[in-house]
């Protein structure tokens, strides 16, 4: 096994003379060192543990899976992501599990396009959840892609119904990342603003360096200096972290949206400053936890890892959609599995209705309005007090948007 990877062999504990198993090799690869490796170790543990819960040992076609899954550092690297898929593929991974950063999306769907052309009798298949940049479902759109997450267009849609509502809101200030992610969102915040408040003054457009700032004091000035009204950011991560420390630091009257501004690190960080101006769009159900089934499966997770908090409700669609493709497709073979996937509509643990459209292979999905807040809170994060709860719901269909892909499927 190569530097930078771990795996795990999850039992199914099936009596060998009664059942057949079918060995199948899942591999996570994202950020487990570097700025960014709280989130990309987070996001593994959610995954590992829906994994176990929805895969392994399940039956497809008279066997049951013992999967082994393994975790691949990407380091948020195309190139480094790139060395990690090759690694995952001579393991004998058949799906290609990754969450953190666009660029290290794009830089999957090329080589595993390319991989998939060269090689048809040991494709792979890649389930993104978090590089949501719409290109990825739209102009770069593959048939052996599939985004688990709502892109940026359809995040900022809703964040911008959000701020649309607010007639005293007349500036906007938007920050990001400088790259293929942070970029999308500015454009969508610009576009979506001008579509639907644009009596709405944009008042700063300001890209950063990508998990290099650690002090955002300048950033913080200049929304300060800026008198925004609000600030919309997709930062995640330490990005997000750093940001919400020098805002609340120097202070500022202006209401904050995001997509990301929630979760471990951050509403701790938050804290109390957030009350009454900070709201996300995000997908799944933190508090309340929406349905039973939803609330023993994330008791169950906190009971397993404590000290660590469960945010990526998105992880357990994919491995859950996952399974039902199995199922339908009657096999684990990649191309059968991608066109099983093709308009796979299911309820998901959490109670939302959720479907893969097949044109472009983006999920669509009903998404959450939430905000930060202290009370009423089931779970909070970092055993800190402060969460999020939901305070309203957009419905799958109002989310619904145009694609520009042009599927390239095979023959």
């Amino acid at each position: 096994m190569l530097l930078g990877a771990s795996s795990l062999i999850l039992s199914a504990g099936l009596p060998a003379a009664t059942v057949q198993a079918e060995n199948l090799t899942i591999a996570f690869i994202d950020a487990l060192s570097g700025p960014f490796a709280a989130t990309g170790l987070g996001s593994g543990r959610e995954l590992k543990h829906a994994v176990e819960k929805f895969l392994n040992g399940k039956e497809v076609a008279g066997e049951k899976l013992e999967v082994e899954f393994l975790e691949l550092d990407g380091k948020i690297n195309p190139k480094e992501s790139l060395v990690q898929l090759q690694n995952a593929i001579s393991q004998g991974a058949k799906y290609i599990f990754h969450n953190s950063g666009s660029s290290v999306g794009h830089a999957l769907v090329g080589a595993i396009n390319k991989h998939n052309k060269r090689n048809p009798d040991n494709r792979v298949l890649y389930l993104n959840y978090g590089a949501i940049d719409p290109a990825l479902t739209g102009s770069k759109c593959s048939f052996w892609h599939f985004m688990i997450d709502a892109n940026v267009d359809m995040k900022v849609s809703a964040l911008v119904d959000e701020i649309a509502k607010d007639k005293s809101v007349k500036k906007a200030f938007i920050i990001g990342q400088d790259y293929s992610f942070g970029k999308a969102f500015s454009a969508a915040a610009k576009k979506y603003l001008a579509d639907k408040r644009p009596d709405i003054e944009i008042v700063g457009d300001q890209l950063h360096p990508i998990g290099k700032v650690k002090d955002f004091t300048p950033y913080a000035q200049k929304i300060l200096r800026s008198k925004a009204d609000v600030v919309m950011t997709g930062n995640w991560g330490a990005d997000m972290i750093n940001l919400a420390k020098s805002v609340k630091e120097i202070g500022t009257e202006a209401n904050i949206y995001g997509i990301y501004a929630y979760g471990p690190g951050v509403s701790a960080v938050v804290g109390e400053s957030g009350l009454g101006k900070l709201s996300i769009v995000t997908q799944g159900h933190i508090n309340p936890p929406n349905t039973p089934e939803w609330a023993a499966y994330t008791d169950e997770f906190l009971a397993k890892h404590p000290g660590n908090d469960m945010s990526n409700e998105r992880t357990v669609y994919g491995v859950q959609m996952l399974g039902e493709a199995f199922v339908k497709a009657g096999s684990t073979d990649p191309l059968k599995v991608a066109f099983a996937l093709e308009d796979l509509e299911f309820t998901t643990i959490s109670g939302d209705k959720v479907v893969m459209r097949g044109k472009d292979h983006q999920m669509q999905m009903p998404l959450q309005v939430m905000a930060h807040a202290k009370d009423g809170l089931k779970y909070d994060f970092d055993q800190s007090g402060y969460g999020v709860i939901t305070t309203s719901s957009i419905p799958l269909e109002n989310n619904t948007l145009e694609t520009s892909c042009e599927m390239q499927r095979p023959s």
